[in-house]
């Protein structure tokens, strides 16, 4: 993929959509792509998170891990989906597993490349902590809803 898809595919995603151009090129010259082929995985659930990925190409499903053993599928993703965000700013563990349904692409995003961008951009730190609070109050009411409902 070249630079300037990079670019464009990052500006589409919500967490870098109002990062300037030099924002976005220096995450794109820093991804790394992974080409995936069909029933392959991306990423196994709950090993380490160390980076992000956004879906370049294709589609994935996102299988997780039942008490019986058995994986299901909760989501289909396609191009300009985020994976893992959590694991750019803090350790986690992969809450799926990723799982081609064709020939995919994923733009891997290292957490240590997302820690430049916040070293040599300070205000992208602000932008990302009201994204993470706003992340956290949505759960929390989706939670409380959730709560209310089986009452």
């Amino acid at each position: 993929m070249a630079l300037i898809e990079d670019i464009r595919l990052l500006s589409q995603v919500p967490l870098f959509r109002d990062m300037t151009e030099d924002q976005l090129r220096l995450v794109a010259f820093g991804a790394e792509r992974r080409q995936v082929e069909p029933g392959k995985q991306l990423f196994r659930e709950k090993s380490p998170a160390e980076s992000a990925f956004i879906v370049a190409r294709g589609h994935f499903e996102l299988r997780v891990t039942g008490r019986d053993g058995e994986q299901r599928v909760e989501a289909v993703v396609g191009p300009g989906t985020l994976l893992s965000e959590l694991a750019l700013v803090t350790m986690v563990e992969r809450k799926f597993t990723a799982v081609a349904v064709e020939d995919g692409e994923a733009m891997k995003i290292s957490r240590s490349l997302f820690h430049r961008l916040l070293e040599e951009y300070p205000q992208v730190g602000r932008v990302v902590e009201a994204r993470i609070k706003d992340n956290i109050a949505g759960l929390a009411k989706a939670a409380a809803a959730m709560e209310h409902r089986f009452r």
